[in-house]
């Protein structure tokens, strides 16, 4: 059953769909970054320093890392060393140091012997500075983020399978609970190996936190709003972002931390009355009755009067539906995995949009990670960072319309991957790395939005989902292989933007390989996807949006004065109300029989 037309007939955008999205979904995608993102600050790096116990009754930290620890170049800077000391008889030092003038330097260097002192203006407590994950444990908080990332990948996969299992709204709420739980049990970790295991069940459940509120929002409305509703989610992403950099600012305990952004989750349970199950998900089922009554409702609020026997004509179309489909699934084939690569053009494009999806969300998810390691103020950073998206989605749309998916895809690629190489030649000036990181930050964040609706619009039917799923997935491999390239940064700060660069220019590049898709027919063979884009042209000029040109009135006229028996088009059935004339209407009463018609027209 085409739940499409259903939904001309109740309302594709109406009353009910604004309220349940604005006031239900959308809020709830707002924080849903605050997991992805947190642990940043959580495990934020502290500058610090060998703790020499002879010299702390010297109240001048200047002077005690000045008479200790050696200075080593960093960036293209000399800064004092993080984990090494002078070896020297500080007892001495100490009983001397203020008739010292010249100390000398060429005393051999050791590693901190007493542990470390860590700067405290910028955090009050940290996850490295508690379990002092410095020096050779400065790659365990990296290790933090892998293990969110591969928590990421298994929960996507198992929430997938619920949410089509047991239902949108069921599948919501239980990885809600799971993560509230893991959340809140984060903040009361007491070793790093307890915090490693609570953040691969946060992690479990970070990409998946989202897919409910976006399902529910595209499942609810018609074809025409469904980019509207893909933008708005990304806007309230970015929201998010935005408030997570206010929070972060404030909180600066981790302890705490872990609690402030697990607490918004906890209001979601809320929502557990007035959230409804997706109705085209019900249908899908089997379950009409509970279709039937969101339907209704839906019917009531966007104000739409359906004819009394509506629901009755929907169920018996419903079931006739559902056994001619049960029949021709008897006998078509099984598509799997396999199929997107038996043929040549179709498996060029999986392996192209793949590669894009990869890029696109080791990008997305690397320079998220980079902002507070930028140089400068990290909060400021981040902020920055969830901003300069929110500019994107003025001018996507139109641009994705004028100049096309691939066009716009490509574009932003390249813009925001040069942005990144730039920042090679101006690496020593703070504020400019930051101008063209927001640059790049600009154009992923485009990017981002554009490719799962083009990949969408070129996978065939048969094997869209399969596709859209096989795409993804190895996609999240990125946020697993990203914080490794931010941990090679460390010693040179636009390392790793210098690789995202690359990353973005060559998916840019790699795009315009794939077919326009603007204005085109979905694929919904093998055999569709296997024609679409064969003449594919490397450097073809931007779609031009079709425009209807006038009929000439002599046209109009033979129109009008065509018999209808000349049409040969399939039209679509409609419901509609008739009057029945008296003789009708007097055999009716006569034979106490109830008629229904359905006027095909």
């Amino acid at each position: 059953m085409d739940f499409d037309a259903i939904l001309e007939d109740v309302g594709t955008f109406g009353k009910y769909q604004k309220l349940i999205i604005y006031l239900i979904l959308l809020p709830a995608v707002i924080p849903c970054g605050f997991h992805a993102y947190a642990q940043l600050f959580m495990a934020a790096d502290v500058k610090h320093w060998c703790r020499v116990p002879e010299l702390e009754p010297l109240a001048n930290t200047e002077l005690i890392k000045n008479l200790s620890i050696p200075l080593e170049l960093r960036n293209g800077k000399f800064e004092y060393s993080q984990c090494n000391m002078y070896d020297l008889n500080y007892s001495d030092i100490m009983k001397n140091y203020s008739e010292i003038v010249n100390l000398d330097k060429s005393a051999e260097i050791t590693q901190c012997q007493s542990g470390w002192v860590y700067e405290s203006t910028t955090y009050k407590s940290t996850v490295v500075t508690e379990w002092n994950l410095v020096c050779t444990k400065d790659f365990f908080p990296t290790l933090g983020l892998v293990i969110l990332a591969v928590g990421g990948i298994i929960g996507n996969y198992i929430f997938g399978y619920l949410q089509d299992s047991i239902g949108r709204k069921p599948s919501f709420f239980i990885y809600l609970a799971i993560e509230c739980v893991f959340g809140v049990a984060t903040a009361f970790a007491q070793n790093y190996v307890i915090w490693f295991v609570y953040r691969f069940g946060v992690g479990f459940t970070v990409p998946a936190i989202m897919a409910t509120p976006y399902v529910l929002a595209i499942e609810l409305v018609g074809p025409k709003y469904r980019t509207l509703c893909t933008i708005l989610s990304n806007i309230a992403y970015s929201l998010g972002l935005i408030s997570l950099a206010g929070v972060v600012y404030l909180v600066r305990d981790w302890r705490h931390l872990a609690l402030a952004t697990t607490l918004p989750f906890a209001i979601f349970f809320l929502y557990i009355w007035p959230m409804p199950e997706s109705p085209r998900w019900l249908l899908a089922r089997g379950q009409f009755e509970k279709a039937e009554a969101i339907l209704k409702n839906m019917a009531r609020m966007n104000g739409k009067s359906l004819p009394a026997n509506y629901m009755v004509h929907l169920r018996r179309k419903y079931e006739s539906d559902k056994l001619k489909q049960d029949l021709e699934k008897e006998k078509s084939r099984k598509y799997g995995i396999m199929d997107l690569f038996r043929t040549p053009n179709l498996r060029k494009k999986t392996i192209i949009i793949t590669f894009i999806w990869f890029t696109n969300t080791s990008v997305y998810v690397g320079l998220s990670y980079y902002a507070p390691v930028l140089g400068g103020d990290e909060f400021l950073n981040f902020f920055l960072a969830g901003v300069v998206e929110l500019p994107t989605y003025m001018f996507l749309w139109p641009s994705m319309e004028r100049l096309g998916r691939r066009w716009t895809l490509c574009m932003s690629m390249v813009v925001g991957g040069i942005a990144c190489l730039t920042t090679f030649l101006v690496q020593h000036e703070t504020n400019v790395t930051l101008a063209l990181y927001c640059v790049g930050k600009m154009g992923i964040s485009s990017a981002f939005v554009v490719l799962p609706l083009m990949a969408s619009e070129l996978y065939p039917t048969v094997v869209r989902g399969l596709g859209m799923s096989l795409s993804s997935v190895l996609g999240m491999l990125g946020p697993i292989f990203i914080p490794i390239v931010n941990y090679l940064g460390s010693d040179i700060m636009v390392l790793p933007l210098i690789i995202m660069g690359a990353l973005l220019v060559a998916g840019g590049i790699a795009s315009l390989l794939l077919p326009e898709t603007l204005n085109q027919h979905l694929p919904q063979t093998l055999e569709d996807g296997e024609r679409m884009g064969l003449d594919t042209d490397f450097c073809c000029n931007p779609p031009v949006k079709e425009t209807k040109t006038p009929l000439k009135q002599e046209t109009k006229d033979k129109l009008n004065q065509t018999n209808c028996k000349d049409c040969n088009a399939l039209c679509t059935c409609q419901m509609i109300n008739v009057t029945l004339n008296e003789d009708v209407a007097t055999i009716i009463d006569k034979n106490n029989d109830q008629v229904e018609f359905i006027v095909m027209k």
